[in-house]
């Protein structure tokens, strides 16, 4: 689930943020031979469109396909957790990134609208703190904040696409409006994505609907085809030449989030799905069992069938979304409990672990030294270190995780998010 952390500025609501090399490497080959058989295959759309043919999803750059990788930056990371743009050149990772996911923007009154216009176009940058090294200015009319240090990384990397993400866990009520009139809520965010002050900043819109049909941080009852119509009535105003995606949930458990939902039908008007195959276990359930947030497989004793990566990108093969538009989804942050005495996943836990900006969340910046990873279940990280129990991904899990996106023919990779890597970009890097 995509969630900011609590350091958000105050006209927020606080929402949780999303998320042995050698011997695991060696288990890869196996992974492939054994798990990647007999993996689903795709059957046509069962369901047609209620909405006029759009355009088709635009074409993919084909030095990018399969090989997408797609970061997103949160706007309130700016505050207190002093992540900007110009970080994303310093770190390397817009060397290593296609696209960015730029969260997020609001859902309200059935429109698209600003998220926070301070950290969005107005903040003021000083010259040390600028992507070019140049200051902002108070020109009038003069664009300034995340937007502008946008645009200067773009012309540092001109290959770089960024894509305006609205909703998110807090804003996500909003999109069961906007579905009586899929229409003029495509209206709305065109108009607002390609506002003349920033229109050169942005490649298309990515719509982060938690969730479709189904209860997130509240409930949604606009039925199965809803999303479906949205997604339609949106590559119909934006056209072939911007992109159109989508972060959709990782439930795959039988008469889960994904069945509540035509995946399978929207698919043709995206050019990819963002599957959020992290959040499967959190200290949401304080008493455990602990297991990791992100297993790329299934194991003996995970709390729930269906919540781990394979199941997700098989499930939603099989329904008939094709391999190419489903991105493998990496969290750049660990989750943990505290008052566990077992080292291995399925323990008992009192609550959530003590976390920097949120309990039971930490970034993988800090975990990495904090509490380091000291075992591996599913196909991802886990450290227990005094009462506390963790769960991420490290470089060497992400290289398995690599593998099986190959292997199964995935349009790429994409992380949330950019300020939870270490400062050379560590875990970006580790994405191929």
């Amino acid at each position: 689930m995509h969630r900011p952390h609590l350091d958000a500025p105050r006209t927020h609501s606080p929402r949780r943020p999303r998320t042995l090399f050698a011997a695991f490497a060696a288990g890869t080959a196996l992974l492939a031979t054994t798990l990647f058989t007999g993996a689903a295959s795709a059957s046509p759309a069962n369901t047609a469109p209620t909405a006029p043919t759009p355009a088709p999803a635009a074409a993919a750059d084909e030095t990018a396909a399969g090989h997408r990788v797609v970061g997103y930056f949160t706007n309130w990371g700016v505050y207190s957790r002093n992540y900007h743009v110009k970080n994303i050149e310093t770190s390397g990772s817009a060397a290593k990134l296609t696209h960015i996911n730029y969260a997020f923007g609001n859902v309200t009154g059935g429109k698209c609208a600003i998220g926070d216009s301070y950290a969005d176009y107005d903040k003021a940058y000083d010259a040390a703190g600028s992507v070019d090294g140049k200051a902002d200015t108070w020109d009038d009319g003069a664009l300034r904040g995340n937007f502008n240090q946008l645009r200067k990384l773009k012309k540092l990397h001109p290959d770089l696409k960024v894509v305006w993400s609205f909703g998110g866990w807090t804003w996500s009520g909003g999109f069961g409006e906007a579905a009586k009139n899929p229409a003029a809520f495509a209206e709305s965010c065109y108009k607002l994505v390609e506002d003349p002050r920033w229109a050169d900043v942005f490649d298309g819109i990515d719509i982060d609907w938690e969730y479709p049909n189904a209860c997130g941080l509240t409930c949604d009852t606009s039925g199965r085809t809803a999303f479906r119509d949205v997604m339609a009535a949106l590559r119909s105003k934006f056209g072939a030449k911007n992109l159109v995606t989508a972060a959709i949930t990782a439930d795959a458990s039988a008469g889960g989030k994904i069945d509540a939902v035509d995946y399978a039908g929207a698919a043709r008007y995206v050019d990819w799905y963002n599957p959020m195959t992290y959040d499967y276990f959190g200290a949401w359930d304080a008493k455990g069992p602990t297991a990791p947030h992100s297993p790329l497989t299934s194991y003996n004793g995970i709390p729930k069938a269906g919540y781990n990566s394979d199941a997700t990108i098989q499930k939603l093969k099989s329904l008939g979304v094709p391999s190419s538009k489903l991105l493998l989804g990496i969290g750049f942050y660990g989750r943990g409990w505290t008052g566990v005495t077992q080292s291995a996943p399925g323990g008992t836990a009192t609550g959530p672990a003590s976390g920097s900006s949120e309990q039971g969340f930490e970034d993988y910046r800090i975990l990495k030294s904090k509490c380091p990873a000291n075992g591996t279940v599913g196909g991802t990280a886990y450290a227990k270190c005094g009462s506390d129990w963790w769960s991420y991904d490290t470089p060497s899990t992400i290289a398995g995780k690599m593998a099986y996106k190959n292997q199964q023919g995935l349009g790429g990779t994409f992380f949330w998010e950019l300020g939870g890597d270490t400062a050379d970009g560590e875990l970006i890097k580790s994405i191929d």
